[in-house]
């Protein structure tokens, strides 16, 4: 008799104006996202190094739906390192709203990513990147 285990990853997820929440991945598949970077250099050997030496901030915006229709629509911004090793002050930032089914994601994405001075085409990027509506 053969038996398999399934590895479920849970995420915590840090919100806005209230307490972070746990999921199960499985449980609230990516619906739509998009990451980006502050890099502004040319060739791939510099971004490399930059990367390694965290030189520039990175950004990400998700968008999770559950099979109830609910969804959570979170971002992130990891600032990049200043002098003496330290992150830049005050340019960490981490949070996102739960929505009831039937809410309008583009409207909750552009909040969450302005609230945490995310760039605008990243904005457009992750909604450009939800699923498209049928009319």
């Amino acid at each position: 008799m053969t038996t398999s285990t399934t590895n479920r990853k849970q995420r915590t997820i840090t919100l806005s104006r209230r307490a972070p929440v746990k999921i199960w991945e499985d449980e609230w598949p990516i619906a739509a996202q998009a990451t980006g970077d502050s890099y502004r250099g040319g060739d791939h050997g510099g971004y490399q190094r930059a990367l390694s030496n965290a030189e520039f901030d990175k950004y990400r915006l998700v968008v999770r739906v559950h099979a109830d229709g609910r969804a959570i629509v979170y971002g992130k911004l990891s600032a990049a390192i200043e002098e003496w090793g330290q992150p830049a002050r005050g340019a960490s930032w981490g949070g996102g709203e739960i929505l009831p089914a039937g809410s309008d994601l583009a409207a909750a994405i552009s909040r969450v990513g302005g609230d945490g001075g995310l760039p605008d085409s990243l904005i457009r990027e992750c909604i450009a990147d939800l699923p498209a509506e049928e009319i």
